[in-house]
């Protein structure tokens, strides 16, 4: 995928060491977070959808995404079970609901939409980052080659989250608006990196 600071913009990389110290040491407790990562992807999409049903193409794209983040919870609870794990209970995501206070709450509609669109993409490139950081420095193969192919599919998303931030700009500036969201992710990230969660 290339460089992925320079694709996803993002500020402040991964360090590595987080998947020595904590990831490594907490296969059973990382593959429940992603999987509940995973099915609030899911259950972001379809609050889009039911925000926005008059938006075709969203509403498209969102039945799609629900459809291949469930597909993803669903190998995620695969390699759970072969793995003689049992899917723990969801634990917050505090890196989530502090990106969440960045978001518009007031102003139009309109103005919700987008920042929805941005704080979506902003989740998607960071875990896009945190599973090319798997991939390259986990021990376990198996785990390595599934990371590595869901680095792909969540880069993926956040360029779909991006173009359709564009499409339905309207008069927002939305390159502005996504600097200052990158600014912002960059100050809470560095809070993070240190227990075993896909944000954590």
């Amino acid at each position: 995928m290339g460089n992925e600071k320079t694709v996803l913009k993002l500020r402040l990389p991964t360090d590595p060491r987080w998947v020595k110290n904590v990831v490594e040491g907490n296969i059973e407790k990382i593959l429940t977070d992603h999987a509940f990562c995973e099915q609030k992807a899911a259950s972001n999409a379809i609050t889009l959808i039911v925000q926005n049903p008059n938006l075709s193409d969203l509403v498209q794209e969102m039945a799609l995404l629900v459809q291949e983040e469930m597909d993803h919870f669903k190998r995620v609870h695969d390699l759970i079970l072969e793995r003689g794990f049992v899917l723990g209970r969801e634990r917050k995501d505090h890196y989530v609901n502090e990106l969440l206070q960045f978001v518009i709450k007031g102003g139009s509609r309109h103005e919700q939409l987008i920042d929805r669109l941005l704080f979506s993409a902003m989740i998607e490139a960071r875990s896009c980052e945190r599973f090319k950081v798997m991939s390259e420095h986990i021990k376990d193969k198996q785990l390595a080659d599934f990371y590595y192919e869901l680095m792909i599919s969540e880069a993926g998303h956040y360029t779909m989250f991006i173009t359709l931030a564009r499409k339905y700009a309207g008069n927002i500036d939305v390159e502005k608006r996504w600097k200052d969201f990158l600014e912002y992710e960059a100050k809470v990230i560095k809070n993070y990196g240190k227990t075993e969660g896909i944000h954590g």
